[in-house]
């Protein structure tokens, strides 16, 4: 039987979360000013919870509800930054580190591209990598579907990680 045992390896993981009034909206670890944010059991970061499916599947651990389900109060509006971290610690613990990051949010407003380099270092520190191996991008649904009417939002995450 061949060894399945890569030094490299690719994940990807993705997020929707529905748009309600009342609560934070909260991208990457940053609070963007709306009169609405995502709704979920913990801050429902879109983004750091899209990364954590993508470095947890890329070393076959599963994903993040497996890891933190939305049925355990101890998970109750949890900071999804602590989540990544522990995420990107399982992962460390099976010998891998993170190549690099590119990831893409779909809201239609408010923007989140001046948002970006803030999210970029704040990622960078909880998987301890560079800034530059962290690409954020941001598109809007042009006023089509659900991204477009404001009613959820929507984040994919790639990730390469590897074994020394």
């Amino acid at each position: 039987m061949a060894s399945n045992s890569f030094h490299i390896r690719t994940g990807f993981g993705v997020d929707i979360h529905q748009l309600v009034p009342g609560r934070k909206l909260i991208i990457g670890g940053v609070e963007l000013a709306a009169d609405f944010g995502a709704l979920g059991h913990s801050d429902a970061d879109v983004l750091l919870h899209a990364i954590s499916d993508a470095i947890l599947g890329a070393a076959n651990l599963r994903d993040i509800g497996y890891h933190f389900p939305d049925t355990d109060p101890n998970y109750k509006n949890a900071d999804s930054t602590i989540l990544l971290k522990e995420c990107f610690n399982k992962v460390k613990a099976k010998g891998y580190r993170i190549g690099n990051l590119d990831c893409t949010v779909l809201l239609e407003k408010p923007k989140v591209n001046p948002h970006i380099p803030v999210m970029q270092k704040i990622i960078a520190l909880l998987l301890d990598i560079d800034e530059d191996a962290v690409s954020i991008k941001a598109t809007r649904g042009e006023k089509m579907g659900y991204i477009g009417n404001s009613e959820g939002i929507q984040a994919y995450a790639s990730v390469l990680i590897y074994k020394d």
